[in-house]
């Protein structure tokens, strides 16, 4: 396996081992690590990592991450509203992923997201 293939599973599974030991010690720490914006750099680097990358297919990969950011908010706040009137969070989950994927879907329809 290529080094520029092991970057990101290794940066992952980092990440993945300080939320557990973050949510021990402050859910806050932990909140604002799962926040970070780690995915987006590791989605470059997988995609576009040898350097050999067609510079459209990057305009694309970027130009797509603002709706799907709205998206990603949109999950959050569902989600949020959810298990606040008191539903489980095993519920709320799937359906912040049914939010989510209609708002993707409309935003694919509007060509805000060119899927090629």
């Amino acid at each position: 396996m290529k080094r520029s293939n092991v970057i990101p599973v290794v940066s992952s599974i980092l990440i993945i081992l300080a939320l557990a030991f973050l949510r021990e010690r402050s859910k806050t720490l932990a909140a604002i690590l799962a926040t970070m914006p780690i995915n987006i750099p590791l989605g470059l680097w997988v995609l576009f990592g040898t350097g050999e990358a067609d510079p459209s297919a990057v305009v694309l990969f970027l130009r797509a991450l603002l709706p799907g950011l709205i998206a990603s908010l949109v999950w959050v706040g569902v989600v949020f509203a959810l298990v606040q009137t008191g539903m489980s969070l095993w519920l709320s989950i799937p359906l912040g992923y049914v939010a989510w994927g209609v708002l993707i879907a409309a935003f694919v329809r509007l060509e805000w997201i060119v899927v090629r």
